[in-house]
Parts: C-alpha cells; structure tokens; sequence
C-alpha cells in the first residue's frame, strides 16, 4: 500500500511537470495510470478536468468535476471551475448554483463574485450583474475586468460620466487592454469629443489590428463628422477583417452608391441562407436586400425584406425590446400624467431659455435644429440627449415618488446634467436646444420648469415617416422594429400632441417638413422669430459648416442645401399599410 502511495506520488509529480511544459497528452496519459492505481485519487481527476477544459471538451469536463467534487464538496476551485464549466454549456441555472456554493465555502471569493456577474450580465439581469461586479472589486480592488464590464453596464444605463472613469481604471490597471481603450471612445463619441474618441480606436487598433468593433466605430465617427472618405476606408478593413459579418456591410451601404451591386448581393444572399448565420447577420441582411430592391424599384420584395429585418434584429434583443415596449406604452404613459414639482418663489428660470425639438423619428427634426443652431445667434446644440427622460426615471426610482420635488432644485439639477455635456454657459441668461423627439411626452413638466422654454413640434407626411423608419435601422427604439408598435407610437405622438397643443398653444410652434423644404427661407424666418433669434442667411447655409456633426441617420442631408423631398415616392408603399386605413384618424 505505502509502495502504491509512493508510486502516486511521483507519477503525479511528473504529470504536473509534463503539464507545466505544456505536454498535455503525456500529463493526460500519466493521470489515467495514476487512476488505475486510485481512482478516487482528486489531483488526478483535477487535472484531467483543466486539461478537458483546455481541449474544449465541456462535457467531459463536467463529468470530471463532479466527480473531484464527490470526493472534496468544498473544494473551491473544483466548485468555481464547474460553474465555468456550465457557463460554456450555456447551463447558466446550473453555473449560478455552483458559484453560490463557492461563496457559500468561500466568501470573499473574487472569481465566483465576478463569474456570478458575468451570468446575470448575460441574462440580461443588470441589476444583479451591477452588484456582483462591485462586490467583486471589494474584494479586489485591482480587478480590471470587473471595471471594465461595470462601465459598460453604466454605459447601457447612459451614467456616461462613471463609465468613463470606469474605463480609464482598467486602462490605469491593464494599459494594453485593447477593447477598454475602444470602449472609452464610444463613451467621448457620445459626449461629442471626436478627436479623442478617434485617438481611443487608433490605439485599440495599435494594439489590437484585428479589433473589428474599433474599425467599425472609427468608421461611424468619421462618417458622424463628415469626413466621408475615411468613414470607407474603416469600414472597408472591417469587411476585410470579417467578410461574413454583414453589419459592416449594412454601414458601407451608407456611404457608397454604386456598392450595392449584383455580386454584393448575391454574396448576401449566400451569406443569409447559410443555415448557420446568426439572427444578427440575417436582420442586417435583410436591410441590404431591401435597399437593393428599393434600389431597383421592386418595392413588393423591398417591403418583404424590411419585415424580416425587424424582425430579425428585434429577436436579437428580445428581452430588452420587450422590456422597452412595455415602458413606453404602459409605464412611460403613466409617469407623464403625474409628474409634479412643487413652486418656489422668484428664480432665474426665466432667464433661461432651452429650445426643445420633439417629434417622430425622420420628421426633419436634425434639419431644424441645425438651422437654428447655425444663425447669427449661435447657440449649443444637444443631439439625442435622453437628459429629461433619464433625469425623471432616475429621479423617480430614488424618490419613490413622481413629486420630483422644488422647481428650483429640479431646474438647478437639470442644469447641471446640459453643463456636464457642454449645453449651457454660465451667463445668467442664456440658450440652448435639446433635441430628444421624445420630450413630448414631457412639455407641462418642460415648461414648468423651465418658464421661457420653446416647443418646437416637427410634423412630416405621416406615411413617409413611417416608411423611413422602417428602411431605417434605428437600433435602440423598441417599438420603431414592429410595424404594429409603430403605428401605436404614432397614435400615442398625436393624442398627447394634441392635447398639449391645445393647453400650451404659445408654447408650442409646428414646423411641416414637406412645407419647410418647399419654401425654406420663409418658413426659416418664421421659425426664428417664434424663437427668438435673428434670421441670416447663415441658417441655410448650414452645410457649409465645418464643425456640424450628425449621430442621426440624416448624416447626408444635412451636408447639402435645403431641398424638395418628393413625398410622392412614398405612394407605392400605401397599399402594404391599407390595414391601418380608417383605423387612426391621422393616417
């Protein structure tokens, strides 16, 4: 017996140096000998187990581990490693069990806090991955991979300003970690800094030349900025990187004309029919099929492709989609007829005089802002904000209450959010625009707030707006991916539209884009005498600026002077939406 103890002992010996010279086989063959010997022997089975695991063999793996874990139950390594085992087995039910029981054995256990975050951060659960990230960097302060996937949580919650620290924590603690240095260009992409959003990509792609998210991002900050040339180029070593990932493709089609050609979309079509293609692939897809179509002018199959692509792309989401829908026709609806603050006394609030744009999306929104924004009275200009809806949630969820409190503290608050993003300047008196189309939902909030406040109400062809979004990828509005939901959306624009037109008639100033385009200077003069600015022949040339920047899909449009839009091209597509006919009184 002592023989066989001794006989184990070295053969184990040399199975760890076998390993440690990454002779993998012979460790493998060496374990077994060793468990013909003793097959309860737990170092042997260990082993085997990392070396399955290396192998990719989960399955085995799993019977390995269980089998370590029969013999040590608060071995916690043979427990931690199990739930990575399940995680790569996508059993994440199975792989919370195991990290809970490593904490359980194990308290201050970094690596299952993290894995436990990584789960919920899978399952969409953010809440919980959010704890599990920060508990772990409690327990180690050092541990860069926890900041790293706690800043793209708050980047998600749009908490831009903590992300951004958050990523330059892992930059302090792991310099040459490519997708952290990415990740804080799209946090300065977001706030408007480009040249150092640019320099974040350049350095991923220093460290890490095959980072296609860095090739991808670097394109859409150069097209964002105008500089169109470039934007090809990135997106062309994207393709180049990943020839089978048509999300590249989808942003390439943007910017050429003349790419989307019979051999590209025969390649998409071989690329979509590929039984292993993701939803992703096949929803960007579908967008390049339909635009090819429309291209030609088959608008039946165009139609068809667009269908399938939201549809595709909505799946890809589904939870959050799901999640997103819920809140904006149940909960969104609520919140707005309940929002309260209470007055106090004489303020500034006068003085301060916000210009907010609402609307649907592809209602002329970014054309009216630029205009404004381009006069004589050059004023900031904020672009898709989201700063009042996140301000109230956010306010809501910490007060538990819709009275968000005193006029002033809420306006002072609110200030300090557009001071953050360079809005407002410390001058007493002073203006700015927020162009976030949803802030209908909020104008008596708006105006109670912010006394000298301008509505501007942007209206379009209701069938061309709701056919632009639909040939339009707008990727993070959950209801703009169902035909169904967009119809509810417009429906739900209009009936609070109409009321508060009627309550705050001279607040609120309606600019029709089909209107506008036909005769711009005069309904430009308009438009900036309700607001209060000087008119210059300056508002029309916006385009020739060299500072003008656009995160909307109008990125093109804006780069040219005024023009006609021939809504009449939008007629063929009527008969797909005769369904909706006689249903909403605004269609």
């Amino acid at each position: 017996m002592n023989k066989n103890i001794q006989t184990i002992k070295q053969n184990f010996v040399q199975a760890i140096a076998e390993y440690k010279k990454k002779n993998f086989e012979s460790a493998r063959v060496i374990c077994e000998k060793i468990l013909n010997i003793d097959s309860n022997h737990f170092d042997s089975i260990f082993l085997l187990s990392n070396l399955a695991a290396m192998g990719g063999d989960f399955k085995k793996t799993k019977k390995l581990l269980i089998r370590a874990i029969a013999l040590q139950p608060n071995n916690v390594s043979a427990q931690n490693n199990l739930g990575n085992t399940y995680k790569e087995l996508n059993d994440f039910k199975n792989a919370i069990k195991c990290y809970e029981q490593t904490i359980k054995i194990k308290h201050n256990h970094p690596n299952a806090h993290f894995n436990l975050g990584i789960i919920y951060y899978k399952l969409n659960q953010l809440k919980e991955a959010k704890n599990y990230f920060e508990q772990t960097i409690k327990i180690q302060p050092n541990y860069a991979l926890a900041y790293f996937n706690l800043g793209n949580i708050l980047t998600e919650h749009k908490d831009y300003k903590t992300a951004k620290k958050l990523f330059q924590k892992v930059i302090d603690l792991s310099p040459d970690y490519a997708s952290a240095h990415n990740n804080l260009g799209l946090i300065f992409r977001i706030s408007g800094e480009y040249e150092k959003a640019i320099s974040c990509y350049k350095k991923t792609i220093e460290l890490q030349s095959n980072h296609t998210g860095a090739f991808n991002n670097l394109g859409m900050a150069y097209k964002e900025l105008g500089d169109f040339k470039s934007a090809i180029n990135s997106h062309e070593m994207a393709i180049k990187l990943e020839p089978e990932n048509l999300y590249h493709y989808f942003y390439l089609s943007e910017l050429k004309k003349d790419f989307l050609d019979n051999k590209l979309i025969d390649k998409v079509k071989n690329i979509t029919n590929n039984n292993k293609s993701s939803k992703i692939n096949l929803a960007f897809g579908n967008f390049l099929l339909a635009r090819y179509e429309n291209k030609i002018k088959n608008y039946d199959k165009e139609f068809s492709y667009l269908l399938k692509a939201h549809s595709n792309y909505f799946d890809t989401k589904k939870r959050k989609f799901d999640l997103g829908v819920k809140y904006v026709f149940n909960e969104l609806i609520e919140i707005k007829d309940s929002i309260s603050v209470k007055k106090t006394g004489k303020s500034d609030g006068e003085k301060i005089r916000p210009i907010f744009i609402v609307g649907v999306p592809r209602c002329g929104s970014t054309l009216v802002e630029k205009i404004i924004a381009s006069g004589q009275s050059s004023i900031p200009i904020g672009e898709e904000t989201a700063i009042i809806e996140n301000y109230i949630n956010s306010r809501i969820l910490k007060l538990k209450s819709v009275d968000l409190g005193e006029t002033e503290e809420v306006r002072n608050e609110i200030l300090e959010i557009y001071s953050e993003k360079g809005l407002v300047k410390k001058e007493k008196n002073f203006m700015f625009t927020d162009k976030s189309l949803n802030n209908f939902f909020y104008i008596p909030f708006l105006l109670e707030v912010f006394p000298s406040a301008k509505i501007i109400n942007c209206k379009r062809n209701t069938l061309a707006s709701i056919m632009s979004i639909l040939q339009n990828n707008l990727t993070e509005l959950a209801w703009a991916h169902d035909l169904k939901n967009i119809f509810r959306y417009f429906d739900l624009y209009f009936n609070v539209m109409n009321k508060f037109l009627k309550k705050y008639e001279n607040f609120i100033y309606e600019v029709n884009f089909e209107k506008f385009t036909q005769n711009p200077e005069q309904e430009s003069k308009k438009l900036m005498k309700f607001c209060g600015l000087k008119w210059d022949k300056k508002c029309l040339e916006f385009y020739k600026r060299k500072d003008i920047v656009s995160k909307t899909t109008s990125f093109q449009q804006i780069r040219k002077a005024v023009y006609k839009h021939p809504e009449e091209r939008y007629l063929p597509y009527k008969k797909f939406l005769s369904n909706y006919e006689g249903k909403y009184p605004w269609f």
